[in-house]
C-alpha cells in the first residue's frame, strides 16, 4: 500500500502497480501502436511514391510523432490515465494526490517516454521503476504521477461493520448534507480498521470523529451511545439515502435498504437517557484499569458522654364531659 495525501489532508491508500504488470501493459500498447504505425507507413508509401526522398522522410517523421508520441498522449488524456494495455491489466495513471491526470501530465510522460522507452528499448524505464519505492519511471517523476492498480481482490476489500440493531434507522432526521466528503472518507477508513487499532487510541479517534460529524449535522452524540456505534449508524443512514436516491426505493426517511422498516421495540427517535442493553464487541468502551478505593484511617473510640434525659412531654388536661357539667332540670325524654 502507498499512502497518498489529498488536498483535504485525507490519507488515501493506493496499491502501486508492480514492474511486471507495467511492462506487460507497455508491451501491449507498443504492439498496437507499432502495428498502426506500420499500416500508416505502408499507406503513405503508396500515396507518396511520386515525392522525392526528403519529402518521404518528412512524412515518415510526422507519422512517427503523431502515432507513437501524440497517440499515447491523446489516449491517456481522454481516458484519464487508462490506455489499452493499462485497461487490460487493471492499471491507471493518477496524480500524486490521487486525482485524475490532465493533458500536461500525459504530455510530460509521453515526451520523457520517447527517451526512456523508445530510444533505450525500455532499459532506463525498468531501472528507474526498480529503484523507485513506488515503481515510478522518470516520466512519472517529472510529471508528478503514479501508476496504481484498480483491481483489488474481493476478499481483501475493506468491510464497514454494520451498526448495532438498536441503532438502525434512528438517525433518519439528521441533516447530513453539511458533512464533507473528506470527513466521510475518514470515518469509513476508521470503521474498516478499528479492530486493528489499540483500544484506547481507537476510542479517542472515534470520539473525535463522532464529535466532528455531530457538529456538522447540528446535533450531539446521544448519551450512552458509543462513538463507534454512532459513526456506523450515521454511515448506514447515508448509504440508505444514497440507495433510495439512486434506485428510487420508497419507505420514507430513515428506512434502510429496500424500503423495509425494522419492526420491534427500540426503533424510533433516540431517547435522551442511556441506552439499555449490552453493546456488541467492536463498539464496547476500552477496558479501564480497576479502581481501588483508598483504605480509611482507623477511627479512635470516643468515650460516651452522659446520657441526656429528654424532657417529658406536657400532659394535656383531661377532657371535660359536657353532660356532667350541664345542670339537671328533672326532665327525662320519652322512651
Amino acid at each position: 500500500m502507498s499512502e497518498l495525501v489529498t488536498g483535504e489532508a485525507v490519507a488515501l491508500e493506493l496499491r502501486p502497480a508492480k514492474l511486471p504488470s507495467r511492462v506487460l501493459a507497455v508491451v501491449l500498447d507498443l504492439a498496437v501502436w507499432v502495428i498502426a504505425y506500420v499500416a500508416v507507413l505502408v499507406a503513405l508509401a503508396l500515396s507518396t511514391a511520386a515525392l522525392d526522398d526528403a519529402a518521404q522522410a518528412a512524412v515518415a517523421i510526422a507519422a512517427f510523432l503523431l502515432l507513437l508520441v501524440g497517440g499515447p498522449i491523446a489516449v491517456e488524456t481522454l481516458s484519464h490515465g487508462r490506455s489499452l494495455g493499462k485497461l487490460a491489466f487493471g492499471l491507471r495513471v493518477v496524480r500524486d494526490d490521487g486525482g485524475p491526470i490532465r493533458f500536461r501530465h500525459a504530455l510530460v510522460r509521453g515526451a520523457v517516454g520517447v527517451v526512456e522507452i523508445l530510444m533505450t528499448s525500455g532499459v532506463v524505464a525498468c531501472i528507474a521503476s526498480f529503484v523507485s519505492a513506488r515503481g515510478r519511471r522518470l516520466g512519472d517523476v517529472f510529471a508528478g504521477t503514479l501508476v496504481v492498480r484498480e483491481r483489488i481482490p474481493a476478499g481483501r476489500t475493506a468491510f464497514v461493520p454494520p451498526p448495532p440493531p438498536w441503532l438502525s434507522g434512528r438517525f433518519a432526521e439528521l441533516d447530513l448534507s453539511a458533512v464533507p466528503d473528506g470527513l466521510w472518507l475518514a470515518v469509513r477508513q476508521y470503521l474498516t480498521r478499528m479492530r486493528q487499532l489499540d483500544p484506547q487510541v481507537g476510542w479517542a479517534m472515534a470520539e473525535r470523529l463522532a464529535a466532528d460529524v455531530a457538529g456538522r449535522a447540528g446535533t450531539q452524540v446521544p448519551h450512552g451511545v458509543p462513538p463507534a456505534a454512532f459513526l456506523a449508524a450515521v454511515v448506514q443512514e447515508r448509504q440508505a439515502r444514497e440507495a433510495r436516491r439512486a434506485f428510487g426505493g420508497g419507505g420514507g426517511p430513515g428506512v434502510p435498504y429496500g424500503g423495509v422498516q425494522p419492526q420491534g421495540p427500540g426503533y424510533g427517535p433516540v431517547p435522551p437517557g442511556p441506552v439499555p442493553g449490552p453493546v456488541p464487541g467492536p463498539f464496547q468502551a476500552p477496558a479501564q484499569t480497576p479502581f481501588q478505593a483508598p483504605v480509611p484511617a482507623p477511627v479512635q473510640p470516643v468515650a460516651p458522654a452522659d446520657p441526656v434525659v429528654p424532657a417529658a412531654a406536657p400532659v394535656p388536661p383531661p377532657a371535660r364531659d359536657a353532660d356532667a357539667e350541664r345542670p339537671s332540670t328533672g326532665f327525662a325524654p320519652p322512651a
